[in-house]
């Protein structure tokens, strides 16, 4: 197991285990978006971020192909107002970032308290990894988290986190209640030691129909 998150995140950034999404990203990365043609895309896989000594992870599905893959930090540069923007504005407002946007690495975004990650590292065509590649990336992530010995909350940010979250907990020996805790926002369930907490995700599908508004984000993350 790696000694520090500097050793996690070389092991990330060099995992080459899944073929399908490495070659996607790099496909991506080669043929850019019309709007950041002139940019030097990451494509590679995307490690976490955040406060080492985090009480709460932050667990999304995967890197937007224009957004991390392109920037090579979760939930960064996928567009003024999307993804990235609403979920650290509602941080923000509660005390977790010290800045609302994200939208470089270099944009001096600080996490207090709060440790960032995906549960699929490689942005995956269509944004749906299959559940191979799911269970294979889950050992970044289980290399992260024993690195992070003050974590105590998970929020989820959709089902595809929740669900692997808890294959995760059931791969290391936890035991996760029957039946088995269902995902909706706002959800809570003690699993092992922490507690998983379910949040829709801030996608623009969903924040631009209503399902998820600032005010629902501000119950979950406020609370914590």
């Amino acid at each position: 197991m790696a000694s520090s998150l500097a050793a996690v995140r070389t092991a990330i950034t060099t995992c080459e285990r899944c073929p399908r999404l490495r070659k996607y990203c790099r496909e991506v990365a080669r043929t850019k978006k019309a709007a950041y043609r002139d940019e030097e895309y990451w494509g590679r896989p995307v490690p976490g971020f955040g406060d080492p000594q985090a009480r709460i992870l932050i667990l999304g599905l995967a890197p937007a192909a224009h957004g991390a893959n392109r920037t090579g930090r979760v939930f960064t540069g996928d567009g003024v107002g999307a993804s990235g923007d609403f979920l650290m504005a509602a941080l923000h407002r509660a005390g977790f970032a010290n800045i609302s946007t994200s939208q470089r690495p270099d944009d001096g975004l600080t996490l207090k308290d709060v440790y960032i990650a995906a549960a699929v590292r490689c942005a995956p065509p269509g944004n749906k990894p299959t559940p191979t590649e799911i269970d294979t990336c889950l050992d970044h992530l289980a290399a992260e988290v024993s690195l992070l010995p003050g974590l105590d909350t998970v929020v989820a940010l959709g089902r595809i986190a929740w669900d692997a979250w808890l294959r995760l907990a059931a791969r290391q020996g936890v035991a996760v209640p029957r039946p088995r805790p269902l995902f909706r926002h706002d959800a809570r369930a003690t699993i092992g030691t922490l507690t998983l907490v379910g949040c829709f995700h801030p996608s623009r599908q969903n924040t631009n129909t209503g399902k998820v508004t600032p005010v629902m984000y501000d119950q979950v993350f406020q609370r914590l």
